[in-house]
């Protein structure tokens, strides 16, 4: 006869200590495991280089409203310092891919081509979008150049686009025309030039993408981007010369610039490039999605931005264009 006030003893079903004790031990089995371990910092680093990019949008968007600073003068800034940057880490840990890169002929062509083609159109035109419409509807309308590589995939395959693509195309056109009209369409909601510009970026980001394939896989994203970083400030510097017409910032000018260069261009790269390296191109580009929410709220916090509803719902479906293309 059990004793009065004494609980009654809980019986833990046979196994259960068993099972739980088995469970943590496999989840430290790969935690330990170090391909499991790179896959969780290559989705951590990508998830911060994306939501980095959507900074630099924002950055860029203050220092056109804020200090009327010239597209040219800016972008031509953000590549010489973002590229010294890369090349300071270049010849610190990947000298000798470096030589070799630019001492190959072949090589060195296809560098030049996705320098100018790719990366320098890319930028230039992602600027002149953020000025003439905002950081948020310019990062998602970058986002369509996944349109733009399904179609060049095709072709380059021989092959029809696949029904989750073309559901991803009906939907990224139905995205751009929300964006682009406010769901009116007999009036544009943004400037035409703005959408234009806007759709040249994506065309930029798709080269991006497309051209240095072969010499990433040789060289690996430090050395292909930093190069190209480096080499477009230069020739961009000794054309728009920005030491000579340097604009008048304040404290908090030069703190947003810092901001610009070094976490939107030199650790957005940086950290992205390395995830798609660690994580691969298609789980790269999903988490890469995080760029247009990160570029829609900071701007919305710190510029107050004001987004329609069918802003918001064109962003929505371009961001799930992004899930079914990639």
């Amino acid at each position: 006869m059990e004793k009065a006030g004494r609980a009654p003893e809980v019986q833990v079903p046979e196994g259960t200590d068993a099972a739980s004790r088995a469970q943590r031990r496999a989840w430290r089995d790969r935690l330990n495991d170090d391909s499991f371990r790179r896959m969780l910092i290559g989705v951590l680093v990508t998830l911060v280089g994306g939501s980095f990019w959507g900074f630099s949008g924002t950055a860029a968007s203050i220092l056109f409203d804020v200090y009327h600073v010239d597209t040219l003068w800016l972008m031509s800034t953000r590549q010489i310092l973002a590229g010294a940057l890369f090349l300071i880490v270049i010849l610190l840990f990947d000298r000798k891919r470096f030589v070799k890169l630019w001492t190959t002929p072949e090589h060195r062509r296809i560098q030049i081509v996705f320098t100018f083609c790719g990366l320098c159109a890319n930028q230039l035109f992602y600027l002149l979008a953020v000025r003439l419409t905002n950081a948020g509807t310019a990062t998602v309308l970058q986002c369509l150049q996944l349109v733009f590589i399904m179609g060049y995939t095709c072709l380059r395959d021989h092959r029809s686009p696949r029904r989750r693509e073309l559901a991803g195309l009906v939907l990224a056109f139905a995205g751009t025309f929300l964006i682009a009209t406010g769901g009116d369409i007999t009036q544009l909601a943004i400037p035409p030039a703005g959408l234009a510009v806007g759709l040249l970026t994506a065309v930029g980001a798709s080269l991006i993408t497309i051209l240095p394939v072969k010499i990433l896989r040789e060289y690996g994203s430090t050395v292909v981007t930093g190069s190209g970083m480096a080499l477009s400030g230069i020739v961009m510097s000794l054309i728009f010369q920005p030491w000579s017409h340097v604009p008048a910032f304040d404290a908090n000018g030069w703190i947003v610039l810092a901001v610009f260069v070094f976490i939107g261009s030199f650790l957005a790269y940086l950290l992205y490039m390395h995830g798609v390296k660690e994580i691969g191109s298609v789980r790269a580009s999903l988490i890469g999605t995080v760029e247009p929410v990160s570029a829609t709220v900071t701007s919305a916090l710190l510029l107050g931005t004001a987004f329609a509803g069918t802003d918001i719902l064109g962003f929505g479906l371009i961001i799930a264009m992004v899930f079914l293309t990639v």
